[in-house]
């Protein structure tokens, strides 16, 4: 049976983010809501738990895990981002964005595919996932919440509660979130490139 905490969405409580944060560094799996929708994730550098994520989002080894940062600072500590991109992301982040950029030597590539050398970048604006990523003090390795058939499943706590409190070590309930992703920005070659349209401001990436 999971912890499910309810963590004011606005002020998040500092007692209840440690509490969740002492199952990140337990190497524990846990369900919390960011910008966009609901997100599954655990502490960089374990591997049991991302294998847990694998099967409890029914995917295999070719799809990647985003690292959800606190800030650019954090973020280029995993990818290697230039000065037009560094100024890139000041303009778009905090925000519903998922940016693809090379990937650095700090990446393990036992829990990222080691051919791709590209990491999805994720700087959210949303108070619990930012208190979360403070007291961890280092990123978490993120995936969409996601059920096949039903996605407005994953967007109201107390259904993903029925459905995972069994599978998970933690939930937070941080109110109703939406069911539309992140748009995804390929930041690897000379311009930007939009490769999926979702919540964001595409104006100037269009």
């Amino acid at each position: 049976m999971s912890l499910f905490l309810t963590i004011h969405p606005k002020n998040p409580q500092i007692r209840l983010i440690q509490k969740i944060t002492d199952i990140l560094n337990s190497s524990g799996v846990i369900i919390y809501p960011t910008d966009s929708v609901y997100a599954i994730g655990c502490k960089i550098g374990e591997k049991r738990a991302v294998d847990r994520i694998r099967m409890i989002r029914g995917i295999g080894r070719d799809q990647d895990f985003s690292l959800l940062c606190r800030d650019i600072s954090e973020a280029a500590k995993f990818a290697k981002v230039s000065d037009s991109n560094y100024r890139f992301l000041k303009a778009k982040t905090p925000g519903p964005f998922t940016f693809l950029l090379p990937a650095s030597s700090s990446l393990p590539n036992r829990l990222f595919h080691p051919k791709r050398k590209v990491v999805g970048i994720r700087i959210p604006q949303n108070n619990i996932a930012l208190a979360l990523l403070t007291a961890l003090g280092e990123p978490l390795m993120s995936l969409t919440l996601a059920v096949q058939n039903d996605p407005y499943g994953v967007a109201d706590p107390e259904e993903i509660r029925q459905r995972f409190e069994s599978l998970v070590d933690g939930i937070v309930d941080g109110g109703y979130c939406g069911v539309e992703s992140t748009s995804v920005v390929d930041l690897t070659g000379e311009v930007p490139k939009l490769v999926r349209a979702g919540l964001g401001d595409l104006a100037s990436i269009m």
